[in-house]
């Protein structure tokens, strides 16, 4: 069994203790990666501290011409880290070609963007003045990443930080961290200047300690569980560290009855399955206008129990296993909390027996507000579905939650599509349209979905502090 190295200060490094990378698929491993403590990594961000002159001084379009070139390597290498991905994350192999392809947007994106980290000249208020506005680097990064989508997640903060002019130490998720070592690889073949990408994992607790207290790391960004960014801020708080914070999603889907009901359901699919139903966009909660429900469930049903579930390596499958069994019983768990409350099931609700973590792609009809489903984030192939009578009606239910990632409306009624654009309370909104995500939009959430922005210019400015400079003349 192969054990992965870690990428520190321009070396890949094999250290010990190593720990299993298994296949959700199979539940057994088939790799190892190697480990630091908290020591070699105060020493990992010292080294990229003593990079980052030289990195920030650099032009933005020679940090862009690295970045193509690590572009350049992950395109040439897209099916073996495909495969990687889907081996130990166990999402269709097409979906982590998926993956790879965007990863390599966004650093064709930043790439170009580095070069627009624009500042301004002020108009003086006093004679004999001259008030300008500059962007400079914020230093060293701390990249923490999860595990499901576990590259392009990982390349959407190292690619504008390096933009940016800024060092990244990256901390993949334990459960996926090889596709991280190979994008590493990548950024070794492209040259990329030792300690301005390092790559390493370790212990979350003591990593988050050392990130948040050192004073060479100058910003962590976060993407993960609501509960994780709370005890980050905490410890945040201490040190006034700068924090960029992804967190959990409980999107809601409106179906109106003036919808396309084919588009709906065909992109309440892609919104809700996609990935195994294991992303933080993920249609959590889909209200449909009562005038429609039935014909609606009717269609999504008959969609839903064509979906292929199965290994990665099976030809045609859509939907792979749930990353761990914790994950599969607390699918199963939510699944029976709706049922008990009056839900109706109307296809899957078991798990498959085979090896692995694999759960039926479920639906749930007139699911409760106040059942699991509801207030929980999923994070499963499961599709809680329930009926709304008013636009009012669906706008309260959709902002009855603490998070605010993103929502999904489907209407042909323009005037509903501005209205509903105003009143979700969701940091993207995706109307007609189940992937609202794209290199060069904004991407993040409101409410206790997380702070700030990733992608768009937004993503850039992200890694970079803004000055004020007086200047008497």
């Amino acid at each position: 069994m192969k054990t992965y190295p870690l990428y520190l200060n321009g070396q890949f490094v094999e250290s010990a203790p190593a720990w299993d990378v298994v296949n959700p698929a199979t539940g057994e491993a088939f790799a190892k990666i190697s480990t630091i403590d908290r020591a070699r990594l105060k020493q990992a961000i010292s080294d990229a501290q003593a990079a980052f002159a030289g990195w920030r001084h650099l032009t933005a379009k020679a940090r862009g011409e690295f970045l193509r070139k690590i572009a350049s390597e992950l395109e040439r290498r897209r099916d073996e880290i495909a495969m990687i991905i889907s081996m130990e994350n166990g999402k269709p192999l097409a979906q982590s070609l998926g993956e790879v392809a965007m990863s390599v947007d966004h650093l064709q994106w930043f790439a170009e963007e580095g070069r627009r980290a624009y500042g301004r000249i002020i108009p003086q208020q006093a004679d004999g003045k001259r008030n300008l506005v500059i962007k400079t680097p914020v230093g060293v990064v701390a990249a923490i990443s999860p595990w499901n989508f576990p590259l392009v997640l990982a390349v959407r903060k190292v690619a504008p930080a390096l933009a940016a002019g800024c060092p990244v130490v990256l901390k993949p998720a334990r459960q996926t961290p090889l596709s991280c070592v190979l994008f590493a690889e990548c950024a070794h073949a492209a040259q990329l200047p030792k300690g301005v990408l390092q790559v390493m994992c370790g212990r979350s607790d003591e990593f988050g300690k050392e990130f948040l207290s050192n004073e060479h790391c100058r910003k962590v960004t976060f993407t993960g569980s609501t509960e994780v960014g709370r005890e980050l801020i905490r410890q945040a708080a201490d040190t006034v560290k700068l924090l960029s914070l992804e967190l959990g999603g409980n999107a809601p889907l409106l179906v109106f009855e003036d919808a396309d009901l084919k588009i709906a359901v065909d992109e309440a699919i892609i919104a809700k399955m996609r990935n195994t139903g294991q992303s933080c966009i993920a249609a959590n909660r889909l209200f449909v206008h009562r005038p429609v429900y039935e014909k609606f469930l009717e269609m999504f049903v008959a969609k839903v129990k064509m979906l292929k579930t199965g290994e990665s390596s099976e030809p045609g499958v859509e939907v792979g296993p749930l990353i761990d069994q914790a994950a599969l019983d607390h699918a199963l768990k939510l699944i029976a909390d709706a049922t008990i409350r009056g839900a109706r099931l109307l296809c899957g609700g078991k798990r498959i027996d085979r090896k692995g973590c694999f759960l039926e792609p479920t639906v749930l009809a007139d699911v409760s507000a106040e059942g699991l489903c509801a207030q929980e984030e999923i994070f499963a192939p499961i599709a809680a579905v329930a009926a709304f009578e008013t636009e009012e009606e669906a706008i309260r239910e959709a902002n009855a939650t603490v998070h605010g990632l993103c929502a999904y409306a489907f209407t042909r009624d323009v005037g509903r599509a501005f209205r509903l654009a105003e009143q979700l309370e969701a940091g993207m909104i995706g109307i007609n349209d189940g992937v609202p995500t794209t290199s060069n939009a904004p991407f993040g959430g409101v409410k206790q979905s997380g702070w700030g922005r990733e992608l768009g210019s937004e993503g850039l400015d992200a890694f970079l502090e803004t000055k004020h400079v007086s200047i008497r003349i």
